[in-house]
């Protein structure tokens, strides 16, 4: 692991602030800087670490995306303003391996990961917070819009204050050790607050936007960087209807997404729409709208931030509210047990096109302040009654599209 630092400060300074040592991860964007800033007038001794995970050559001419090199920039120019220590770490080979490589394994298999997701669980989480308590700090501090409590019974996660910001559906993972060893102070407040803070502060990022690409996506054209990571991943194969008639062929099902109809290219009399992605037969398979439809999920990783056990909250078929896809409200829902005891969903109303390999987060109800209780990754939809159970469906995003808001913050 490389470390840079921006000014002739020690890492550690003889004797902390009265309040504690924070590390804060600052990416160049002005929630980050925020939080640094505030932290420090609090008292904190506060340490700011930029983490270059991805490009450390092209990714430093390219706008727009997080981790660049004007970005790290960006974070040395607001620690010198306001006077603290900065750190660039590069962690380039693990989130190589543990992001990357992860996304591109799991893309192949018909599913679609949330990188984002990952990046939170393993490396700003695990990673960072573990280098954060080698340095002395008791907290490790980031500009993620949503709210931490902590109570008698343990720290208590909701939704952000800002709902247009809230960044709950990619932090469901984060786990009760972890919350304990966590800042985030911005989730009280709006962005418009945040900008307006940061000017009265004379911060340069005040007004710069906010990051939308995901750092080792450019541009948003995911197949680019699949068979870049994955050389040989564009596989012709069938495309294939769901009453098993063979249709025609496909270019790769890297190429397809689930609720597609346009570009399917295959003649028809009703309208077609990709159901699912069959990665182990490599068939694009496709079918009437209503074959996409889906009420219930099963899951894996669950992470409970709930008070009562899991498996007790399951046993008991708990309501909860969930959210399917970052940029949907939440839904009423039933929390339950599968036949072979693994963490069931059963939707309140059906939807369509749901992605395995996206999460289910699941939220104590459907108020914009609701409690967090935690989520877990798709493994299967299961189809409404009388449908088909048409096993692990895929929903991506289409070259060029990215998510509403980043999670790397």
């Amino acid at each position: 692991m490389t470390v840079t630092a921006s000014a002739d400060n020690p890492i550690r300074t003889a004797a902390a602030a009265a309040r504690g040592r924070v590390v804060v991860a600052m990416s160049g964007g002005v929630d980050s800087s925020l939080v640094a800033a505030l932290l420090k007038r609090q008292g904190y001794d506060v340490v700011g670490i930029t983490l270059q995970l991805y490009d450390h050559g092209e990714a430093t001419a390219r706008k727009g995306a997080c981790c660049a090199g004007q970005d790290i920039q960006d974070a040395r120019r607001v620690a010198d303003l306001i006077g603290i220590p900065h750190y660039v770490l590069d962690y380039e080979s693990r989130f190589a391996e543990k992001v990357m490589s992860t996304f591109a394994d799991s893309y192949m298999a018909g599913e679609t990961p949330i990188p984002c997701v990952t990046c939170n669980q393993e490396i700003k989480f695990k990673d960072l917070l573990g280098m954060a308590l080698e340095l002395g700090a008791e907290k490790l501090a980031t500009g993620h819009y949503i709210r931490l409590d902590h109570t008698a019974d343990g720290p208590v996660l909701s939704r952000a204050r800002d709902a247009d910001r809230d960044q709950s559906y990619f932090l469901f993972a984060t786990t009760r050790a972890q919350l304990e060893r966590i800042m985030f102070p911005l989730g009280d407040m709006p962005k418009a607050d945040v900008r307006e803070l940061a000017r009265e502060l004379g911060l340069p990022v005040a007004d710069k936007s906010d990051s939308q690409d995901i750092c080792f996506v450019p541009k948003g054209r995911y197949t680019d960087v699949i068979e870049r990571l994955k050389p040989g991943a564009l596989k012709a194969g069938d495309i294939v209807h769901v009453d098993g008639r063979r249709l025609g062929r496909h270019d790769g099902i890297i190429n397809y997404t689930v609720g597609q109809r346009r570009g399917i290219r295959i003649p028809s009399p009703e309208p077609l729409f990709v159901v699912r992605l069959d990665a182990a037969n490599n068939e694009v398979v496709v079918g009437p709208r209503q074959a996409l439809e889906t009420a219930a999920l099963l899951l894996k990783g669950v992470n409970w931030l709930g008070d009562e056990p899991l498996e007790q909250a399951a046993a008991s078929a708990r309501a909860v509210h969930v959210r399917v896809r970052s940029s949907q409200p939440t839904q009423p829902a039933i929390l339950t047990l599968a036949e072979d005891g693994s963490i069931k969903v059963v939707l309140s109303e059906g939807q369509q096109g749901i992605a395995a390999g996206q999460a289910c987060v699941f939220y104590a109800d459907g108020s914009d302040a609701a409690r967090v209780l935690g989520g877990g990754t798709i493994v299967k939809t299961l189809r409404a009654s009388g449908g088909p159970d048409l096993g692990a469906t895929d929903h991506r995003m289409t070259a060029g599209a990215v998510p509403p808001r980043s999670a790397a913050q």
